[in-house]
């Protein structure tokens, strides 16, 4: 089987952004001990009726001033900024917890290359109101607390509109092919000992099914999809998006 890809001429200008996987430990008890926020887009624009990690474009304002060409930290500053914005969520710059940089395909019709935080909802303090969140019901219209694996369960039925970087991510929160964090200090915990990731997606149209391929699947430069080696590509199955995920 051979990859076939098409280009669709100059790709559009890469935008600096940041979002933020917000974590909370999970009230009840399930076995899955942490949620993640999720918000859901308005219908306007290139990302409409997704749901998504809240965040948004990294500005100007957003340079770090004692470090100005430091982009992780205009990043960070960016990601409380928009969370803030977005949701009424107060994080601290310093808690965010870099979990990878993503690179959307040249055929993207916006291209925002991402940085992903992880970060948690501090428990509520003695004496003082829970943070609520609050969306504006226009560019964002709804929200949700779901365990990562329920929020994509929560796609297999149809129910959450995910792109491909929501999704990985949700699975690697989640625990991956492993048993599930036991609480989002375990989580943050977990991605502070690693590097953070970087993935640059590329896209193929594979008969019916579309196919994200991340650098250093083995086809990731071309040739057959079959040939043996690595594996990090999600196949994008109406109904059950299927992980091939052997790095």
């Amino acid at each position: 089987m051979s990859p076939a890809g098409r280009s669709l001429g100059v790709p559009a200008v890469l935008r600096p952004a940041a979002t933020v996987v917000v974590l909370r430990d999970r009230a009840d008890d399930e076995a899955e001990g942490i949620e993640v926020l999720l918000v859901r887009r308005g219908e306007a624009g290139a990302f409409g009726g997704l749901w998504a990690f809240p965040g948004g474009q990294v500005e100007p304002t957003d340079a770090d001033p004692g470090a100005p060409g430091d982009e992780l930290a205009a990043a960070r500053r960016a990601a409380v900024r928009e969370v803030a914005e977005e949701t009424g969520l107060v994080l601290g710059a310093a808690d965010l917890v870099p979990l990878a940089r993503w690179t959307p395909p040249p055929e993207a019709p916006r291209r925002f290359q991402t940085w992903f935080f992880v970060a948690e909802l501090a428990p509520d303090a003695v004496g003082r109101a829970p943070q609520q969140v609050a969306v504006d019901g226009q560019e964002l219209v709804a929200h949700r607390w779901l365990a990562p694996r329920e929020a994509l369960a929560a796609h297999d039925r149809g129910e959450l509109a995910l792109a491909p970087p929501t999704w990985l991510t949700l699975w690697q929160v989640g625990g991956g092919d492993g048993p599930p964090p036991a609480s989002a200090r375990r989580a943050l915990e977990t991605f502070a000992g690693r590097a953070p990731g970087s993935f640059t997606t590329r896209i193929l149209q594979v008969g019916e099914t579309r196919l994200a391929l991340w650098e250093g699947d083995a086809a990731y430069r071309g040739g057959s999809l079959d040939q043996p080696g690595p594996r990090q590509r999600l196949w994008m199955v109406p109904g059950a998006w299927r992980l091939e995920w052997a790095p």
